[in-house]
């Protein structure tokens, strides 16, 4: 058994400032994800735990602590599950793995990779926040979900956009946008949000969107109306006028002149 990966990393340089990423078949004949880094690489399953371990014959971690609050729910005594220190600690390390993979498998553009570990990652930090003993391992959680709900959020839109339906890929964005906001309120960082790297990169994203939502003609004839009347545009406004009431006979709730200016029309 060959242990020197020398030529591997020679074959597969290194570029600082740079993810690099790719997906290989393995010689067990199940697809991998590797990820370069400065001094060697991550090589992580597709599916399951990235580690391919199975905790106490559960898929993860995670899964095992769910099952475990489960019996507590079952026997009406949820209040009396708890998560320690250690316990936290393992649970944070655990999502350490998915953060590199669902990192990989967004630049792979394997979105629904990213959506489910995001996803994933999501109920890892509401498991902590409600069970967590000490509000330290609570807060450290709590700090990582703006970004990953952006992730989540760029991912679902990339997906819906893939399919041609950017109403939904922006209405993934806004709630995102409004999730990421709560939550840095939550956390007494309302201040920050309106500076933060994930609220910039949702509202980018947005935009870019929104730019590809068709407009229905009543929208854009009433902008064209609001328009023509601030830059008063009487005559164009009377004429985008009529065409509302062709296109919608209740929509011309605005007048196409001043009160005040109506006789000299």
């Amino acid at each position: 058994m060959k242990i020197d990966i020398s030529d591997i990393l020679d074959d597969w340089p290194y570029e600082p400032g740079q993810i690099t990423v790719r997906r290989i078949r393995g010689e067990d004949g199940r697809d991998k994800i590797q990820f370069r880094l400065d001094l060697g690489m991550l090589q992580m399953e597709v599916t399951g735990r990235p580690d391919g371990e199975r905790p106490y014959s559960y898929e993860s971690l995670l899964a095992y602590y769910q099952a475990q609050l489960k019996r507590y729910r079952d026997n009406d005594n949820e209040q009396d599950f708890k998560l320690d220190e250690q316990a936290c600690e393992r649970l944070r390390a655990e999502g350490l793995m998915y953060y590199h993979r669902y990192l990989a498998a967004f630049i792979l553009e394997d979105y629904d990779i990213v959506e489910a570990d995001t996803a994933r990652s999501l109920e890892m930090m509401d498991l902590c926040s409600r069970h967590a003993v000490e509000e330290s391992d609570k807060f450290v959680v709590e700090h990582y979900r703006p970004y990953v709900l952006m992730m989540r959020a760029r991912a679902r839109a990339r997906m819906a956009l893939a399919d041609n339906r950017p109403k939904a890929a922006l209405s993934a964005v806004q709630e995102a946008i409004a999730d990421v906001t709560a939550c840095f309120q939550r956390m007494g960082e309302g201040e920050r949000a309106s500076q933060s790297m994930e609220l910039a990169t949702l509202q980018a994203l947005a935009a870019e969107i929104e730019a590809r939502v068709p407009v229905d003609p009543v929208t854009r004839l009433r902008k064209q109306l609001a328009t023509a009347l601030e830059e008063e545009r009487y005559e164009d406004a009377a004429a985008i006028r009529d065409q509302l009431r062709r296109v919608s006979p209740d929509s011309t709730d605005q007048p196409a002149t001043k009160p005040d200016e109506t006789d000299q029309q």
